[in-house]
């Protein structure tokens, strides 16, 4: 028995819970009763039933349902229920969902008295025109991508399986509102609120566009459809949209203009085949990441998209204003101002509303402040100050191309490998340099660096004879890198780390990027520069001699031992001159300490970690070789000695950077981030922590501030390191020779090594080495048997490192969770 028959016609809409589908209910529940099917209903806005349409019983069911309820009576059904992505790609839904549904729902149908059945379909069905043309109803269908394949094959079940019921197929322009739009234009306004170089960027007619259609007024030819039901033509088809297709170069004037003040938004045509290598390359490069709080979905512009950039959507909608009456009350170009508006009030939303991930900065900026927009702005306000105040220094480095080009005119090079590489570097540095001159050109600046680093190198790669030119190519090369890649702003600095996020890390109680933190660093690199150029103009044979003052060379030999340790075999293994090359290596680690601000632990985690690898790695390699000098060759080199004393220090001082950097990268990769991502463009962090580099302070803090943070020296520190100093001489103090000389020498090394290594608070676990080398001290008297004295001072000073290697002294300041580990 049928318990309740309404008065009101009966509209039954597919996809009911859906935005368009609840929209649809209110725009009709007050002429009609609305029934809604789904398959779930529980944001539904009107009786709904619950079905899933790929299911022929489900389906069947669903209607037995509506037939106790309302009666075998249907005034209208309107079709919304749909599979859609927009990957272009095939995907099984679009059959089973639209195909096989939509017969499941047709053959439902049969059953009951429809008088209207009424479909959403979509224009992209037809074949495209050229700008200028208009498609009509009876433009041909030509689909080219999987989505609107399905729609047209499902139309075709429609009319299959329709039997006496009265179709009409509304094929619809793309769909926007007040604050949301069709992907491909969400998208296109992302991008340029992004600024995101694809926003200027399109490899096709920039005079094509696609024809839209406003909500409101798809809701109002729905509606006009319904009440005119029984007045239609038996099967037709109706376009329903905006007439015109609006250039997308017009877009993206008006979308610029309205973010960025930008009149005439520049976009750049792109051969197609180059734009479709670039988003497959981009597609392959940017696997889905589930749950990433960032851009790790796949890129919205996939090859296929790439093919159809020139096709053109204008609409001769005259067939609709016959039938229908109707014609679209709304303009995208008049609505535009809304949506930009939407956007800019609360930039979040307006993504998650029209189903773009926000970008990372957005969202951090959003962490920080209630207004993002004003944030972001203020951002953008700061980076184009900081370019401008800075132009200066890229024009400079274009001026120095031109004195490298000059150079050879007045200049006795003495090799034309050197004249071609400075004319040539000299011209690249000009072309660079002017390049860079606009903020739009940021990856110029680091090529100008690149051309700076290779102006260092070349005048080893070639061992130039001249004096002049070695300190010409060093002088250029410093200067171009500097001026490149030092100046404001810093390049290569994402977004989200520029707009938003502390100096100090979470945890910690001041910023390892400081100033005061770098400042020893530079200085001991400087150390380390002069001494390492002057040994290598000896070895490139541009002076006479190298100083040394405490060492000879081996008997009968007149060097003294600076000269010859760098003339020695291990030495002149090298390509170039390993002098050279240190110095080369000293000069980056200058550059690289001063480049950007106290917060690059997050900014700039990739050259954070190439300045420790500098330090660190090669520092102690570079020690070590060092060590082993007396051992293998057979004397000291005083400068030598004083270079490694340099590196030996600079090593605690980069340590917390180093540790501030992989706990930063360690939280980013826990909450989903792209590290790979991140370690090269840097980002937001937790806390709101600001560092304080105030050199309007009496010289003696600012000093204590450098020698101490984050370095203390605990005086059992200080005794190991005595000891392993007394290890060292024991030729003078004790008379070692051989084997016992060699070893104590090599044991007291590695302890001032280690030793100093563990003054960094945040290496100081680092100390029990020294148990290890303590151990060995008890060793090696038996293994050389020696002496009596020499053995008790073995043992002694084996006992002591042991014991010194206990304590471990305050610890003064907080480093996050690392401080647990630090026992």
């Amino acid at each position: 028995m049928q318990n309740n028959f309404t008065r009101k016609p009966l509209v039954l809409i597919t996809g009911a819970a859906g935005n368009i589908g609840g929209s649809l209910i209110n725009f009709l529940s007050d002429d009609y009763t609305v029934v809604g099917l789904d398959l779930d209903c529980s944001s539904a806005q009107a009786d709904c039933i619950e079905f899933d349409i790929s299911d022929a019983d489900s389906v069947a069911g669903a209607f037995e349902t509506l037939r106790e309820k309302h009666g075998g009576r249907i005034a209208a059904v309107i079709h919304l229920a749909a599979f859609f992505d927009f990957t272009g790609e095939e995907n099984p839904l679009y059959e089973k969902v639209n195909v096989q549904g939509t017969r499941n729902l047709m053959r439902a149908l049969q059953n009951f008295q429809v008088e209207r059945f009424i479909y959403s379909g979509t224009m992209l069905v037809h074949a495209a025109k050229r700008p200028g043309e208009r498609i009509n109803e009876d433009t041909p269908l030509d689909p080219r991508w999987p989505y609107p394949q399905s729609k047209a094959k499902t139309e075709e079940i429609i009319r299959e399986e329709r039997g006496e019921i009265p179709i009409t197929l509304f094929h619809l322009a793309g769909l926007y509102d007040g604050r949301t739009a069709v992907p491909t234009l969400s998208h296109q306004i992302a991008r340029i609120y992004e600024r995101d170089l694809k926003g200027r960027l399109f490899a096709g007619n920039r005079s094509a566009g696609q024809a839209m259609i406003h909500k409101d007024d798809m809701l109002d030819a729905f509606r006009r459809a319904v009440d005119r039901r029984k007045d239609l033509p038996e099967a037709g088809v109706i376009l329903a949209g905006e007439p015109e297709g609006v250039a997308y170069q017009a877009l993206q004037n008006q979308i610029g203009g309205l973010i960025h003040g930008e009149e005439e938004w520049a976009t750049i045509s792109v051969p197609k085949p180059m734009a479709k290598v670039g988003a497959w390359v981009e597609e392959k490069a940017e696997p889905a990441v589930p749950d990433a709080i960032d851009q790790g979905e796949k890129p919205f512009i996939r090859p296929f998209m790439v093919d159809m950039a020139e096709d053109h959507y204008s609409l001769d909608i005259s067939r609709a204003d016959d039938w229908l009456g109707w014609r679209p009350a709304h303009d995208i170009r008049d609505e535009m101002p809304g949506i930009i508006q939407a956007l800019k009030e609360d930039p979040v939303r307006w993504y998650k509303d029209n189903d773009i991930t926000p970008p990372d900065w957005l969202q951090a900026v959003e962490e920080e402040t209630d207004k993002p927009e004003d944030a972001l702005e203020d951002y953008y306000a700061q980076y184009h100050a900081d370019h401008r105040q800075f132009r200066w220094a890229h024009m400079f480095n274009a001026a120095l191309g031109l004195w490298l080009i000059t150079s050879p005119a007045v200049m006795e090079y003495g090799a034309a490998a050197m004249v071609w590489s400075d004319m040539l570097s000299g011209a690249a540095l000009l072309i660079l340099g002017l390049l860079s001159v606009s903020w739009r050109m940021a990856p110029a600046r680091w090529a100008a660096a690149a051309v700076g680093f290779w102006l260092l190198a070349a005048p080893l790669v070639f061992w130039t004879p001249s004096a002049a030119i070695y300190v010409n190519g060093t002088l250029a090369g410093s200067l171009a890198i500097g001026f490149a890649v030092l100046t404001r702003p810093t390049p290569g600095v994402s977004r989200a780390a520029g707009a938003a996020g502390p100096d100090i890390p979470p945890g910690w109680e001041f910023s390892p990027s400081s100033w005061f933190q770098r400042l020893p660093i530079i200085l001991l690199a400087l150390v380390g520069f002069f001494i390492s150029r002057h040994m290598a103009a000896y070895q490139l044979g541009h002076i006479d001699g190298i100083w040394d003052p405490f060492f000879a060379g081996a008997a009968g030999n007149a060097k003294n031992g600076s000269e010859e340790i760098t003339t020695s075999a291990v030495s002149e293994a090298w390509p170039v001159s390993d002098a050279g090359l240190g110095a080369l290596t000293y000069m980056l680690e200058i550059l690289i300490g001063v480049i950007g601000s106290s917060n690059r632990w997050r900014t700039m985690p990739w050259l954070v970690m190439l300045f420790g690898f500098m330090i660190v790695p090669l520092g102690v390699v570079s020690i070590t070789f060092i060590i082993i000098q007396p051992i293998i060759i057979g004397t000291w080199c005083t400068v030598c000695l004083i270079a490694a004393a340099a590196m030996l220090i600079q090593i605690p001082y980069s340590l917390d950077e180093l540790v501030a950097t992989t706990q930063f990268l360690i939280r980013r990769k826990k909450i989903g981030r792209p590290l790979l991502r991140i370690f090269f463009v840097g980002d937001t962090d937790d806390g709101k922590g600001r560092a304080s580099d105030n050199f309007v302070r009496n010289p003696i803090a600012m000093i204590g501030d450098m020698v101490t943070g984050g370095v203390s020296l605990h005086w059992s520190l200080a005794l190991s390191a005595a000891v392993g100093v007394w290890l060292m001489f024991t030729r003078l103090t004790l008379g070692a020779e051989n084997g016992m000389a060699n070893a104590d020498h090599l044991i007291g090394s590695l302890v001032v090594t280690t030793t100093v290594i563990a003054t960094a608070e945040t290496a100081r676990p680092v100390r029990f080495l020294n148990i290890i080398y303590g151990a060995a001290l008890f060793a090696t008297p038996f293994m050389y048997g020696v002496g009596g004295e020499q053995m008790a001072a073995s043992l002694i000073c084996g006992v002591g490192l042991i014991a010194l290697s206990i304590p471990r002294g305050r610890i003064r300041s907080s480093y996050g969770g690392l401080n647990k580990y630090l026992v």
